[in-house]
């Protein structure tokens, strides 16, 4: 199957304006979504299984108010491929199933 070309920049700015809450921080692509902690957790479980499925990973973080994943190709050389947008689109599929509201 081979290495994962990289995006260029162009490539990252365009697929980035194509997923609101996203964002680049360096090398990774990170959202964080305002959720209560047993919906995160069960999102989390469905995220994990979805990632398995497709053999790419995010590094989430769990709060007890919020959820953050951050997304990188580490068969890149730690660089964003489309993969890691593709992955971006599910989690927040999964975490909107999962009712992440806005906490008061």
């Amino acid at each position: 199957m081979g290495v994962p070309k990289p995006l260029t920049h162009e490539e990252i700015a365009e697929r980035l304006a194509e997923l609101p809450g996203w964002e680049q921080v360096g090398d990774q692509i990170t959202r964080t979504y305002p959720i209560r902690y047993h919906a995160a957790v069960a999102a989390i479980v469905t995220i994990t299984d979805r990632s398995r499925r497709i053999q790419h990973h995010a590094d989430l973080d769990l709060r007890i108010d919020h959820l953050r994943a951050s997304i990188t190709t580490h068969d890149a050389g730690y660089r964003l491929t489309a993969a890691d947008f593709d992955l971006a689109q599910r989690i927040d599929a999964i975490v909107a199933a999962h009712q992440a509201l806005p906490l008061d």
